[in-house]
């Protein structure tokens, strides 16, 4: 290995770290709110850059139709709770059953728009919605249970996620193209633009999130129900829609960064699930609480990934999967064990 071979796989590190940084943000964020650790995190991220692929080539992604259908199934079931007593916000109820999904019909099957700027504000639309709906039809209704069991659901969740992604698009990968063509040659590094724009992306969604969490009310409300849960309800803070908007931020994380990946590499309808695991792998680098942390232990994840490509390609995953036994190993010895609080 020399230098500029170096600083190639740096800047290759560089660039997937910032994608896992994402995925590991929203991971630590459904965490926090809702104790849910989301597997399929991973099934948003290719199901947005196939959806996008899909109308790039002009046709209608599958995901409308998972869309419409989630929407009606939670309709019916928000019903279903209101007849037998439950208090329902149909306001927010009618945010993500109606208002959603009519938007994303009309830009799908009516607007059909060429500009791929427009195309993946639509994946946007698309995916965004799908994770609340998914939180409120597997999710909410097991609220207290464990840790555990909500990992067997999600567990489960991504099976049948994976299998619909096979179903929707097929055993073939996408592509889609960048949204930037330019070139720039730095010390006789090759920066492309592509790339620019997933580190730019990544940074300012970063900082866009520190700015929603520590300057709003919204977000103080979610730091506060990840703090406590009952201490939140208990302050009137109304966590069944905070579980609502940190799956919708979840959602879109995961659509955006599909859409960042989606020209670099070629998106399968499975590719999403080690895309979610090596996030995990950066979140459980911050203790699945911390979200500086996370984003660093990202872009280690990132550098140790492509190294591990270029001495030993063939154990690339395997090293990357064995950092989380040290973090472990270092957490259970400096962390104080907790019962769950409900």
């Amino acid at each position: 290995m020399d230098f500029d071979i170096a600083l190639l796989l740096g800047q290759d590190g560089i660039v997937n770290g910032a994608v896992y940084g994402l995925m590991a943000l929203a991971l630590v964020l459904v965490f926090s709110v809702t104790r849910v650790i989301f597997i399929p995190q991973g099934e948003l991220v290719a199901f947005g850059a196939l959806s996008m692929a899909a109308l790039n080539a002009g046709r209608t992604p599958a995901t409308l139709w998972l869309l419409l259908a989630l929407a009606v199934a939670t309709l019916a079931v928000e019903g279903w709770r209101w007849k037998r007593g439950a208090t329902v916000d149909w306001k927010a109820t009618a945010v993500w059953t109606l208002a959603f999904p009519l938007v994303a019909s009309v830009l799908v099957l009516g607007v059909k728009s060429t500009s791929l700027a427009m195309q993946a504000v639509t994946a946007l639309v698309l995916i965004t919605p799908l994770g609340p709906l998914l939180y409120r039809l597997a999710y909410r209704p097991l609220a207290d249970a464990t840790v555990l069991i909500l990992l067997i659901v999600s567990v489960a969740l991504h099976g049948v996620l994976v299998g619909l992604g096979l179903l929707f698009f097929g055993a073939e990968g996408s592509r889609t193209p960048p949204f930037s063509e330019a070139r720039i040659d730095i010390g006789g590094l090759a920066i492309t633009g592509q790339s620019l724009v997933v580190v730019g992306v990544a940074a300012v969604l970063v900082v866009l999130m520190f700015l929603f969490f520590e300057r709003s009310i919204v977000g103080k409300a979610l730091r506060a129900t990840a703090m406590n849960r009952v201490g939140a309800r208990l302050m009137g803070i109304p966590t069944d829609l905070s579980g609502d908007l940190s799956f919708a931020l979840a959602a879109l994380i995961g659509a955006v960064s599909g859409l960042l990946i989606a020209p670099l590499t070629t998106v399968y309808y499975d590719t999403g699930f080690l895309i979610g695991l090596k996030g995990f792998v950066a979140a459980i680098v911050g203790g699945l609480a911390s979200y500086p942390i996370a984003v660093l232990g990202a872009l280690l994840v990132g550098q140790l990934e492509a190294f591990s490509s270029f001495w030993a390609s063939a154990f690339k995953e395997v090293l990357v999967f064995t950092l989380i036994i040290p973090v472990l190993w270092w957490r259970s010895l400096h962390s104080r064990h907790v019962e769950d609080e409900e």
